[in-house]
């Protein structure tokens, strides 16, 4: 006799019930963050990264909580000795005892969703270290150490029976339906997250957990990003209908023609109402090499936070403009620069090291 096979029945996906996940700009409850500690991410150079991350955390906490994860309680200690020095506002920062292999959260942490009522939930994607690194199962496990603490309906997102690996970096929305990724970080064959998948695999998994109607794909990443083409260091969304993206004017940089074509194709591309976008743009700062090796300096890295955005800068003539043309996209916002030379060696800055939750 055949035996029948019973099929589990899945919960019902965020879009299901009613979630979105918000735009950056929208208000946030706290700001997350992962405290570093992996100093061969920083090779002869971590000294200054824990003082680059307490300046965050000090304008951070101006306007925000900022949740803070940590090794275990004598990190915890040390960090607050560390923002204690740098003047933050220790009252607005909250500590959470997890073990993480990095500091950049973006890519490991929960993605928080939305519902109309204000109701609050997270989605605790797979990372795999970027489809590159073998050190990342202290990263994977993070958010689902959280949970307990959180208590936020939360979904573990799967697609064609197998848990999907999906990096916040490599994501860019604009909270009423439309985002922006790019082929290199999700349909190349190089570092691939989810093998197999295709266009159409991705606009149904972000529709279910995101409430995504309309995915929007740029091409190639920036040089020496080692993620492979995330969207964060390429083209943000700074209002519903507008997009600031990273442009090279230098010919003969390798970032020239890939740059070029992202703009071609954002300038052709409409909005989830089929309205065209509106298209911005900021330089590139000059290479940023440190001991022979090309580092993703980008100014698109910036972080919204409640009233101000946090701007990367990389003492280059440039800094000036891109802080210039931000601060007229975000007239309501103050425009804070943080100095990333240094922290850019860890091959990412601002955005890669914050995660946002939403109020």
């Amino acid at each position: 006799m055949a035996r029948l096979r019973t099929k589990i029945a899945r919960p019902p996906v965020p879009h299901a019930l009613g979630y979105r996940m918000p735009a950056e700009w929208e208000p946030h409850l706290a700001t997350w963050l992962a405290w570093p500690h992996e100093k061969t991410d920083w090779p002869g150079k971590f000294e200054p990264i824990p003082w680059v991350y307490a300046d965050i955390v000090r304008n951070l906490a101006r306007v925000e909580r900022v949740r803070i994860l940590v090794r275990d309680a004598a990190m915890q200690r040390q960090v607050r000795e560390i923002l204690k020095k740098s003047e933050a506002n220790l009252a607005a920062v909250d500590f959470y005892l997890v073990p993480t292999d990095r500091g950049w959260i973006r890519d490991f942490g929960p993605i928080f969703v939305r519902d109309a009522d204000g109701d609050i939930g997270l989605t605790n994607w797979r990372f795999n270290g970027w489809a590159k690194y073998g050190n990342s199962k202290r990263d994977d496990a993070a958010t689902a150490k959280l949970l307990p603490r959180l208590k936020f309906t939360s979904w573990e997102p799967a697609h064609r029976e197998r848990r999907i690996v999906l990096e916040g970096g490599s994501i860019d929305v604009n909270g009423l339906g439309t985002m922006l990724t790019t082929e290199e970080c999700l349909l190349s064959k190089v570092q691939e997250r989810n093998p197999g998948f295709v266009r159409e695999d991705y606009a149904e998994i972000f529709r279910d957990y995101f409430g995504i109607t309309n995915l929007l794909w740029l091409n190639r990443g920036i040089v020496g990003d080692d993620t492979h083409g995330h969207v964060d260091d390429l083209a943000r969304f700074v209002n519903p209908t507008t997009v600031v993206a990273v442009v090279e004017e230098d010919r003969a940089d390798k970032n020239y023609e890939p740059l070029r074509e992202n703009i071609e194709r954002l300038r052709k591309m409409k909005d989830q109402d089929g309205q065209a976008l509106r298209v911005e743009t900021l330089p590139m700062p000059r290479p940023v090499y440190f001991d022979r090796q090309r580092l993703p300096a980008s100014y698109a890295n910036f972080y919204i936070a409640n009233g101000i955005v946090l701007v990367p800068i990389f003492n280059d003539p440039n800094d000036r403009v891109a802080l210039a043309n931000l601060a007229a996209l975000f007239p309501e916002r103050e425009i804070v620069p943080i100095a990333c030379r240094d922290l850019v060696l860890g091959l990412g800055t601002i955005h890669c090291m914050t995660q946002q939750q939403p109020n």
